[in-house]
């Protein structure tokens, strides 16, 4: 499925589904303090792929786990339709599990394997009093379990009876019985097999048209995201550094770290490959987070932090030089140094 056949998300017309506003979260690492997701801000709207990619340890997972109340944010709002829901009360959150939902990236570690598949299926609607009799449950998980691909012939088998690929089919299932609105995708491909990974992906974009399902996905590999995202968000060290259609990023990547992303598959003359490791999140650079690994540093970047603006419409990018790649069309791939 290409970009142009997704149907397009019009945000002008509609109120964000999920807003954040100044989100972070700190953790403690012995006597320092560690800054896994720095003043995040953002709006995801109904109906929309929201991708987010970055490198590991760039804070992505982090940030859905504060969605989802699995982590408890040091600073900020999260708000749902509106209403702040950051911190929740036990009868508030019990509501929000059924509207907002998760899944995770290992198929092997986030399913109970003792436990028959149908069990697992039915077991939120058990938690969640929800039909008239066990008889509607049993039905609703069966009718869960054949929208993800799977038949009742699965219902009494284990999880160490099925493929990596079945596995994490169960686990959409489980997730999305309750018929959520926002679900986060925590690298849910990542640990299958490349043949798989497309069938979970179509899946996935199946599943969002049948039931009118928002999701943020969340990748270290920008061209999963590029397959199935509306629009994109890069973070590093914590912090959003473009973010606009994913035509756009496709087509004109503006930061020089999206660039790199873009480039990590690509072979000889066209791949960027970054010098060093990703700094620690406990002591971010001065100046600009990335400049230590950037082909097109200046003078500039070592001193001052770039902050995430508009450089055309529907399009930030926090980088000096956004607007100069933007007229340059990228420009070349050393870039020269800003002063």
């Amino acid at each position: 499925m290409t970009q142009t056949e997704r149907d397009p998300i019009r945000e002008e017309t509609s109120a964000p589904l999920v807003q954040l506003r100044g989100l972070s979260k700190e953790f403690r690492q012995g006597r320092e303090r560690v800054c896994a997701v720095r003043s995040l801000s953002l709006d995801i709207f109904p109906g929309e792929v929201f991708g987010l990619v970055g490198e590991s340890g760039c804070g992505k997972s982090t940030l859905g786990q504060m969605l989802v109340r699995l982590l408890e944010p040091t600073e900020g709002q999260v708000l749902f339709h509106g209403r702040d829901v950051t911190r929740p009360s036990p009868r508030e959150r019990k509501a929000l599990c059924r509207s907002m939902q998760i899944i995770f990236q290992d198929p092997y570690s986030s399913i109970d394997p003792l436990k028959p598949i149908g069990w697992l299926v039915e077991e939120p609607l058990q938690i969640h009093k929800w039909g008239q009799s066990r008889q509607e449950r049993r039905e609703r998980a069966l009718d869960m379990l054949r929208a993800v691909g799977l038949d009742e012939t699965y219902w009494n088998r284990l999880p160490g009876e099925l493929s990596g690929g079945q596995r994490q089919r169960v686990a959409i299932a489980i997730a999305l019985v309750l018929h959520p609105e926002f679900v986060v995708c925590d690298e849910p491909v990542s640990a299958l097999d490349v043949s798989v990974q497309a069938q979970v992906l179509n899946l996935l974009l199946e599943l969002r048209r049948k039931l009118g399902l928002t999701y943020l996905f969340i990748s270290h590999d920008l061209h999963v995201v590029s397959y199935l995202a509306d629009r994109v968000g890069v973070m590093y060290l914590g912090e959003l550094v473009e973010l606009g259609s994913c035509g756009a990023l496709v087509q004109h990547p503006l930061h020089p770290y999206t660039r790199a992303l873009f480039s990590a598959s690509a072979e000889g003359e066209g791949r960027i490959v970054l010098s060093g490791d990703l700094p620690s999140p406990a002591h971010p650079p001065e100046g600009c987070p990335f400049h230590t690994r950037c082909f097109a540093c200046g003078e500039r970047c070592r001193q001052e932090k770039p902050l995430l603006r508009q450089v055309e419409p529907g399009r930030l990018c926090a980088c000096h030089r956004a607007e100069e790649f933007l007229a340059e069309g990228l420009g070349n791939s050393s870039g020269k140094p800003l002063t």
